[in-house]
């Protein structure tokens, strides 16, 4: 008995597993003259005020509802090169209190804002004054072809450029 069974489980592999059904149908032909996904990278230099520690950036034109948006605060230099940090971003000052940049976004525009455990009416302008951001719009087309199985790491703003293939050499620079 074990041996008829044993038989039946053979052929039934073997069947089940050559089985070939026909090839289905052609899909849709691509829009031709579309341009592929864009990607953006837009630098600002932008001054926090005491009216609300934030700072409004409009999206034009605006960008899809399933793109990536990413913000980097110049933070110096090390060797020549400039230094983004993504944020959220916190800070820790010489007295204890911890300094938060922080953004959100919609289609339209990006909110970058500052928060602390402390009155940030006390803030150094160094903090406040001329601080430079980096919005980087990576289009969600990127993440539906399957390109994005092995994500870049956010954290690195040069990896992030590197992995999407975007072009940041024309950063659209812009003061606030």
């Amino acid at each position: 008995m074990k041996k008829i069974i044993t038989l039946f489980a053979i052929v039934g592999l073997i069947v089940f597993s050559s089985c070939e059904g026909p090839e289905g149908p052609m899909g849709p032909e691509g829009l031709e003259g579309l341009p592929g996904p864009v990607s953006e990278v837009i630098e600002r230099q932008v001054n926090f005020n005491p009216s609300g520690f934030s700072v409004t950036i409009p999206l034009s034109p605006p960008i899809y509802k399933n793109d990536v948006v990413l913000v980097y605060h110049l933070y110096g230099a090390s060797a020549g090169n400039d230094v983004w940090r993504l944020i959220p971003q916190t800070y820790y000052m010489s007295d204890g209190g911890a300094l938060d940049y922080n953004f959100d976004y919609t289609i339209n525009r990006v909110n970058i804002f500052l928060g602390a455990d402390f009155d940030l009416n006390t803030l150094s302008p160094d903090w406040t004054q001329k601080q430079v951001f980096r919005i980087v719009i990576v289009p969600a087309d990127i993440f539906e072809t399957g390109k994005s199985v092995n994500k870049a790491d956010y954290s690195d703003y040069n990896e992030v450029i590197k992995k999407y293939n975007i072009n940041d050499s024309n950063v659209q620079r812009v003061k606030l």
